[in-house]
């Protein structure tokens, strides 16, 4: 979570490899090269999220595969 936005990645989700974010009443979903997957985030949100995705493709990828063996993920740093 960082600035009100709240980050999740679930591991019996659906293949196409990406997080999901909430922000009050929006969510959305994001691929890890920053694309709108679907939903949406007021765009100040928005720019965050696709930010911290670029920072953190890495462990996003490691996080992806670690989930889809259905092992719990490890804990991305948030941005500040």
């Amino acid at each position: 979570m960082f600035f009100g936005i709240i980050i999740t990645m679930n591991y019996n989700d659906h293949p196409k490899p990406h997080i999901h974010a909430k922000y009050g009443e929006f969510e959305a979903a994001y691929l890890f090269d920053g694309t709108l997957d679907e939903g949406e985030l007021p765009r100040k949100q928005e720019r965050l999220v696709v930010a911290w995705i670029e920072l953190h493709q890495d462990e996003l990828k490691a996080n992806w595969e670690i989930a889809q063996a259905g092992e719990p993920v490890f804990r991305i740093e948030p941005l500040r």
